[in-house]
C-alpha cells in the first residue's frame, strides 16, 4: 500500500494487516490485530479497535468506533471479534461492539448500509444487504436477516430476530420477533401486511408472493393458535421454499412473534 493513502496524523499499529488501495483519513486510530480489506476507505477521527476485520470496498465515514468492547458487565476482557463484510457503508458516528464469550463474534454482512448513529451491540448477527436507518439501536444478540430494512430511531430489544426481506417502520420499538417478508408497523408493533413492493423488486414471483400472503393469513387472520397454524401451513404448502423459511423462523423464535 502506498503511504500517500494514509494521512500523516493517523496512528496505526504495526500489528495490523492493511490491503491494497486502502485510504485512512486524518486522526484515525487503528489498533493491534486489525484486518482491513482492499479498496476500503476510513474517514477522519474513526477508531478501529483490536480484533476488528473490515472487508473489501467498504466505506467507514467520520467519527465511527468500530469493534469497541461490549457494553456488558459480564464481559471479562476475552478475545472476541467484530467482522464487517465487503462493500458495506458505515455512516457517521456509528458504534459497533465486538462479541462476548457467549457467541464470540459480532458480524455484519456484505452490501449493508448503516446510517448515521447506528449502534450494534455485542454478539449481533446482521445479514447481507441490510439497511439500518439513522439512529437504529440493536441490543445484544439481535439477529437481522438478509435484505431486512429497519426504519430510523428504532430500538431493537436484545435477543430479538428480524426476518429476511422484512420492513420495520421508523420510530417504533421492537420487543418481539418479526417474521420474514412482512411490514411491521404501529404501536405496539404489529403485522401490517407482506412487503409486496420489496418482494417484487427482489424478483419474487406472483405465485411466491401469493403463497406468502396465504401463509400469513393463516397465522394472523384465523382462529388457529400458532401450533395449529404451523400444522396447517406445512400441510398446505409443504414444498414451497418461501413458506419453509417462515415456518423455520417461527419454530426457532425465542421471544414470540409480533
Amino acid at each position: 500500500m502506498n503511504n500517500k493513502n494514509i494521512h500523516k496524523t493517523a496512528i496505526i499499529s504495526p500489528n495490523t494487516k492493511i490491503g491494497k488501495n486502502v485510504i485512512i483519513g486524518p486522526y484515525c486510530i487503528i489498533e493491534d490485530e486489525v484486518i482491513i480489506g482492499d479498496n476500503t476507505k476510513i474517514d477522519s477521527h474513526t477508531i478501529v479497535r483490536s480484533y476488528s476485520k473490515i472487508g473489501k470496498g467498504c466505506h467507514i465515514f467520520a467519527n465511527c468506533v468500530i469493534g469497541e468492547i461490549p457494553q456488558d458487565k459480564k464481559f471479562e476482557g476475552e478475545k472476541s471479534d467484530l467482522i464487517i463484510g465487503d462493500n458495506t457503508v458505515v455512516r457517521e458516528f456509528c458504534t459497533l461492539n465486538r462479541g462476548t464469550k457467549d457467541a464470540g463474534i459480532t458480524k455484519i454482512g456484505s452490501d449493508c448500509l448503516l446510517m448515521a448513529y447506528v449502534h450494534i451491540g455485542h454478539d449481533c448477527l446482521v445479514g447481507n444487504n441490510v439497511i439500518l436507518a439513522n439512529g437504529v439501536q440493536l441490543g445484544g444478540h439481535v439477529e437481522i436477516q438478509d435484505y431486512a430494512i429497519v426504519g430510523g430511531l428504532t430500538p431493537v430489544h436484545q435477543f430479538c430476530k428480524i426476518g429476511e426481506h422484512s420492513l420495520v417502520g421508523g420510530g417504533l420499538r421492537v420487543v418481539q420477533d418479526i417474521p420474514p417478508y412482512i411490514i411491521a408497523n404501529g404501536q405496539p408493533l404489529k403485522f401490517s401486511g407482506i412487503n409486496a413492493l420489496g418482494l417484487r423488486r427482489r424478483k419474487f414471483s406472483a405465485v411466491q408472493r401469493t403463497n406468502i400472503k396465504k401463509t400469513y393469513k393463516i397465522i394472523y387472520h384465523s382462529d388457529l393458535n400458532t401450533s395449529q397454524a404451523l400444522e396447517k401451513i406445512v400441510k398446505d404448502f409443504n414444498s414451497q421454499k418461501e413458506v419453509s423459511v417462515i415456518v423455520d423462523f417461527i419454530k426457532n423464535s425465542s421471544r414470540g412473534l409480533i
